[in-house]
């Protein structure tokens, strides 16, 4: 059963939006509910013509340090998923990709936030240039599946949407 919403209370701080819903449960309590609106994002996997997988080691001030991840980024309003990956991928990686595989979408914590995020597979890699935001501090390396598999294993490659992608294109493609 859906809960009823009494009021919504809508706030904006930096590129977070905060929603405070005053709701009534099926069983009739009253409750205040507040969740993180987050854009939607994409999360791309790109495979090498030598089947190696494009990872990124990126700076993440929130965790104040260098975390393993795949290129990801947030949508822009009017923007389609697929434009995004391909716009994230060359920026991030300084690479253009000539096929797509779209891996679906996940919510990543859907009790306290509403994103939602798009998963993509990205082959027949060509170089270009990276682009980097000025915040944004990466280095790409090419790793082989075995490397990526023993990052993963061994608890270095914890970024949550590059789990989900490696696993939904393991599922897709084995």
């Amino acid at each position: 059963m859906v809960w009823k919403i009494k009021s919504t209370d809508r706030k904006q701080i930096d590129r977070y939006g905060i929603t405070i819903d005053e709701v009534i449960l099926p069983n009739g309590e009253e409750k205040t509910f507040a969740y993180l609106d987050f854009a939607k994002g994409v999360c791309i996997l790109p495979i090498t013509n030598e089947h190696k997988v494009l990872c990124l080691k990126q700076y993440r001030h929130a965790l104040k340090s260098w975390q393993w991840e795949l290129p990801a980024g947030g949508i822009d309003q009017n923007s389609l998923p697929l434009e995004t990956a391909k716009r994230e991928l060359e920026e991030e990686t300084g690479y253009i990709a000539e096929d797509w595989l779209e891996l679906g979408s996940f919510y990543p914590s859907p009790g306290s936030t509403s994103e939602e995020i798009h998963l993509f597979a990205a082959a027949g890699l060509t170089k270009t240039q990276q682009n980097l935001e000025s915040s944004e501090q990466i280095e790409v390396h090419e790793l082989t599946m075995a490397e990526l598999k023993d990052l993963v294993k061994n608890g270095e490659f914890s970024h949550g949407a590059g789990l989900a992608a490696i696993l939904r294109y393991k599922f897709i493609t084995d």
